[in-house]
């Protein structure tokens, strides 16, 4: 593929609008970007908050650690957090600027504050509103379909902002992403116009993946995978994953380079391949194009599921994972295309039930069908169409992996936000 191919700039652009720095779980951040945003509009401390949440947020919120609150967990942490300290022009990395002082102030305001948290459904997946008073004052924010698309701003009840265009009429056409297309564009992409992009995904995403190693967070899920498996290459890529998630989903404060809006999912495409490309001696080149290929096909996989779904979206990220791999062993593009296939069709059905420790584990199950489907292939074994999900291509594959998360799953995810909403 050449520059002067109408593909190349939206593909360059797919990445640079999708490999975006995020700190901590995104669907939290995203509540704690709305509210301080909401805040900046009120231009006064709330002294009441009420959330209004899809069940996919509330979902993915319920159970996973804010960073910057010394541990705290929900809804009403992550709304507190935005307006003490957030800092709206961060957007996800809202919390980021932090003070000691403020963080330790956070616990009374929670307590002192009336936050109220309430679940609903207006046809967007991912739909946030948020309303902050201060005595007779108020704003809101309400914000859909991506995580800082920000639709409504009012002040006193008047809209002071409106975009009713959807998030994706100002993003590039994702419908242009074909397997192929991926491929040719991975192999010939000017390193300069996508480098920067990965030298941050790798710097941040590797550097989470260490903390997760060498530190206790969560279950641990990285060190059990060191502790319980032969110390190879791909032991090392499982592990180093699952590390990078155990630190995130369990309060760790370092950034990552997020992919499709799931900082898992970017752990997800790059980490492995990292892992292969420095035990197979690669050079920084086939790294990076490994990694352009990872990150495509994990954003082409998601995008037909969307945003939030019942999907485990690590499944789609492992399996672009293991395309990368391929791509570090000289896969030829029939290889990569019964890699993806093969890991889809091994783990199709995982659920995605909430931001958690375990979505450490899912990270390594995924990762390893990638590399499974891989070496099945390599050993002259596939699946065909037919089998379940599996289609007569990657593409159309694909597409039935889409029409499975954002519509087959669709009943799976509101009684998964019922039984989780049900233990409180």
């Amino acid at each position: 593929m050449n520059k002067e191919d109408s593909l190349y700039s939206i593909y360059v652009q797919i990445l640079k609008e999708e490999l975006v720095m995020a700190m901590g779980c995104t669907e939290p951040i995203a509540i704690s970007y709305a509210c301080a945003k909401a805040v900046q509009v009120l231009d006064h401390l709330p002294d009441r908050i009420v959330v209004k949440a899809s069940g996919s947020i509330i979902k993915n919120v319920k159970s996973v650690i804010v960073p910057h609150t010394n541990g705290l967990k929900g809804i009403e942490v992550a709304a507190a957090a935005g307006a003490l300290y957030g800092d709206a022009n961060a957007k996800l990395e809202v919390l980021s600027s932090a003070t000691r002082e403020q963080i330790e102030e956070l616990p009374e305001y929670v307590q002192n504050t009336n936050i109220t948290v309430q679940h609903i459904e207006q046809g967007h997946v991912f739909d946030l509103e948020i309303n902050v008073y201060y005595e007779q004052e108020h704003a809101s924010v309400r914000i859909v379909d991506t995580h800082t698309n920000i639709v409504q701003i009012e002040k006193d009840w008047k809209v002071i902002f409106e975009d009713k265009t959807t998030s994706l009429e100002h993003k590039a056409d994702h419908s242009a992403l074909i397997m192929k297309q991926i491929w040719d564009f991975a192999k010939t992409v000017d390193i300069e116009d996508v480098k920067e992009i990965l030298d941050r995904q790798i710097a941040c995403n590797m550097a989470i993946a260490n903390e997760g190693i060498y530190n206790s967070y969560g279950a641990n899920i990285g060190h059990v995978i060191l502790n319980m498996d032969l110390d190879c290459v791909k032991t090392r890529a499982k592990a180093y994953a699952a590390a990078g998630s155990d630190a995130r989903m369990n309060g760790c404060e370092l950034p990552v380079v997020i992919n499709s809006g799931s900082g898992n999912q970017g752990i997800t495409c790059c980490v492995p391949v990292v892992v292969y490309a420095k035990e197979l001696n690669s050079t920084q080149e086939q790294l990076y194009r490994a990694l352009v290929l990872s990150n495509l096909t994990a954003i082409y996989i998601k995008t037909g599921i969307g945003t939030l779904s019942a999907f485990c979206g690590a499944v789609s990220a492992g399996a672009a994972a293991g395309a990368g791999i391929a791509y570090l062993h000289d896969g030829t593009y029939e290889e990569i295309q019964h890699t993806i296939v093969n890991a889809l069709a091994i783990l199709s059905g995982t659920i995605c039930d909430g931001a958690k420790a375990s979505c450490a584990a899912k990270i390594a199950s995924s990762i390893d069908a990638g590399i499974m489907g891989y070496y099945m292939y390599k050993n002259k074994q596939q699946f065909y169409a037919g089998d379940g999900i599996v289609a007569h291509s990657v593409d159309e594959t694909i597409q039935n992996i889409g029409t499975l998360g954002s519509q087959g799953m669709l009943q799976t995810n509101d009684k998964i936000i019922e039984m989780m909403i049900s233990c409180d």
